[in-house]
């Protein structure tokens, strides 16, 4: 359905599923090109090369029993940060005789 022209432009409405991708042809035939060459480059991967990459990765720390993670960032056995100070807001009934 034509919905607006505008000089050399005209906007068209397209009745679809929302599921359903509705592209220009040139944007549906780049999408089509990058996909082609990103499965290229995934076949072109050696199992070798998968090994290599493997071996660089490592597992991070054991966790200790019980569950605790550290998210500080702290050393193992630092006590925890000190809570800030509380400052005690006045009431508004406190405000108005102040």
């Amino acid at each position: 359905t034509v919905v607006d022209i505008r000089g050399d432009k005209v906007r068209l409405g397209i009745t679809a599923p929302t599921r359903i991708a509705v592209h220009r042809k040139e944007v549906y035939e780049a999408i089509r090109r990058e996909n082609e060459q990103a499965a290229r480059v995934t076949d072109a991967l050696a199992e070798s090369d998968l090994t290599a990459i493997s071996r660089t990765i490592s597992p991070g720390p054991a966790r200790r029993k019980g569950g605790a993670s550290r998210i500080s960032g702290a050393p193992p056995g630092a006590s925890p940060p000190a809570a800030a100070p509380r400052t005690r807001i006045p009431s508004a009934d406190e405000r108005r005789t102040a």
